[in-house]
């Protein structure tokens, strides 16, 4: 099992220099090799292999002595990336209705990676190959031996390096207790036990501020300082808001995996509902996909399991009886002609945990829930295709 640390990381003014000159050799190669690849294709009918752009890579290091400020093994990866890149596309050829994606030259890159080696943590200091040791907060204490190093800046210009480590996987819970979890936007998560969580609507308090600075941005000359400003105004609200979302849904995942040892979500086509207009923004910041994300991700750890039922019909099922009671989006209280009256939302949660029980029973051979939810359990390319 991997887990991945992000911590801050303080350069100083040469090393910040450093690490931005091997971003600009990492974006030169990943430029070159795309048009190797492209120029390969056009002659041959073939493409080009990442086996062929490595030996290539070495011929290039005599005629380029830029390469050979970057460690061997971060421009290594910069064509595994490519790889995988062209991989992809040629997955998405396969699939009709959507968009092919062919690989694009960057005008910009935001991170590299060490592999396998050329980086040591060492306290509160990070030796990385061809760069230098640079001072680094890890706030929290790191488990497992680390495999990986990516260093990152976002747009503002702050530096982070993430590490992955390797852990054993862990054993397996005995699951006792099973929670169906609905996802909104009047209450972004309710359970089937009663609990609500609100979303505070990061991205809509801070809308009128985004719109202004936009303004600003839009009359300043391309290329200019002032411009320049008027972005690092408009991207540090926008790392705040992430910020705060991701707060709120490590919270909130946290708390649906302390509550249970089994979490039920909707299998929903999150990538389809963004197409309503009305509704994209507020699905946007709420993020559900980061939501059950970071859920699947924390009961991994903790030897639990989340699983995904079919939505059909969960908001509209009496959870009690079974019948359909009809309703619109505007609807927000559950009235079944059996006597059942209660929020919508926490109708659909106990729905949806009927679901997830269901599901156990139907793929279970025993009548144990623990030996029946070893059946079921699924992995994350099993559960949802989830996107940022």
């Amino acid at each position: 099992m991997k887990r991945a640390y992000k911590f801050r990381l303080y350069p100083t003014g040469q090393q910040e220099g450093t690490l931005e000159n091997t971003l600009d050799t990492c974006r030169l190669l990943w430029n070159l090799a795309l048009e190797d690849r492209r120029i390969h294709f056009k002659e041959t009918g073939k493409s080009r292999s990442y086996e062929d752009q490595a030996a290539l890579l070495i011929i290039e290091k005599l005629n380029n002595p830029a390469f050979n400020q970057v460690h061997s093994q971060v421009l290594q990866d910069v064509l595994r990336r490519l790889k995988k890149a062209f991989d992809n596309f040629f997955r998405r050829l396969g699939k009709h209705g959507r968009k092919k994606g062919y690989p694009r030259f960057k005008k910009r890159y935001r991170s590299f990676t060490y592999p396998q080696s050329g980086f040591k943590l060492e306290g509160s200091r990070l030796d990385l190959a061809k760069i230098g040791s640079i001072r680094i907060f890890a706030h929290r204490e790191i488990e497992g031996k680390i495999k990986i190093c990516t260093i990152t800046m976002d747009k503002v210009g702050s530096w982070f390096a993430v590490l992955t480590s390797e852990l054993d996987e862990p054993e397996k819970i005995e699951p006792q207790k099973v929670i169906g979890v609905d996802v909104g936007l009047t209450h972004a998560v309710t359970t089937s036990e009663g609990q609500y969580f609100d979303y505070p609507r990061y991205y809509s308090q801070a809308r009128a501020k985004r719109r202004k600075l936009n303004r600003v941005l839009s009359r300043k000359e391309l290329g200019s300082n002032s411009r320049n400003k008027a972005r690092l105004k408009l991207a540090k609200i926008d790392r705040r808001i992430t910020n705060l979302r991701d707060e709120f849904l490590h919270q909130v995942s946290k708390k649906l995996v302390d509550a249970a040892d089994v979490v039920v979500f909707e299998k929903l086509n999150i990538n389809g509902m963004v197409l309503n207009g009305h509704l994209a923004k507020s699905i946007l910041d709420v993020s559900w996909n980061k939501l059950m994300r970071f859920t699947l991700s924390k009961a991994e750890s903790a030897g639990k399991y989340v699983i995904f039922v079919d939505p059909k019909g969960t908001s509209q099922r009496c959870s009690a009886c079974g019948s359909v009671v009809p309703k619109t989006r505007k609807d927000r209280v559950h009235d079944c002609k059996c006597g059942l009256k209660i929020c919508r939302d926490l109708n659909s949660s106990i729905e949806i945990r009927t679901l997830g029980l269901r599901e156990i029973a139907c793929r279970g051979l025993t009548n144990t829930l623990g030996s029946s939810l070893k059946q079921v359990n699924l992995t994350k390319q099993e559960a949802l295709p989830l996107q940022g």
